[in-house]
């Protein structure tokens, strides 16, 4: 597909069929996230690609909307603050990066006719507890990934010009 196209296709998906998403798809979505831009190259993160099926009860306390399980799989990501890329001012690049990495994901899941929906409004404590994670991992996004079972809206988007100041 076509990049200007793919980014106006994806959306929102908040209601999913309950068909499963082969393999070899996961795989290139999981390609697509290795190969994000890092800073320093560093890839501080970890993916976690979580089968819904069986695990609905602890995702709910993660998220507790109804659409978030409905999708054969949740794909979570953590960034590994530790030995990650600093800038001079003490800015650590962990959740900069993991957006970048997620966003990969999501992109390459609308590629491929999938649907996601962006997810940061999670319980990160439950998040935590769900995947045992050490506390040198923190949880960034979460996102369903499975076939849209709804349609988009309309987007709602500012102008330019109130997002962009050039200065040439």
């Amino acid at each position: 597909m076509e990049f200007q196209e793919l980014i106006k296709q994806r959306y929102s998906v908040r209601a999913y069929k309950p068909d499963d998403v082969p393999s070899d798809v996961i795989d290139k979505i999981v390609e697509a996230a290795r190969l994000a831009p890092t800073a320093a190259n560093r890839q501080s993160f970890k993916l976690f690609i979580i089968k819904t099926a069986g695990f609905k009860e602890e995702l709910k306390k993660v998220y507790p909307r109804d659409w978030f399980i409905q999708a054969p799989y949740v794909v979570g990501i953590y960034g590994i603050p530790e030995g990650n890329w600093v800038r001079r001012d003490g800015k650590n690049y962990t959740d900069v990066d993991s957006a970048i990495v997620m966003d990969h994901v999501i992109l390459a899941a609308t590629d491929m006719g999938l649907g996601t929906c962006w997810i940061g409004a999670f319980d990160p404590e439950a998040a935590r507890k769900f995947l045992d994670l050490p506390q040198d991992m923190e949880p960034i996004a979460f996102t369903p990934l499975g076939y849209p079972a709804d349609q988009p809206g309309i987007k709602k988007r500012k102008p330019i010009d109130q997002l962009v100041h050039y200065i040439i």
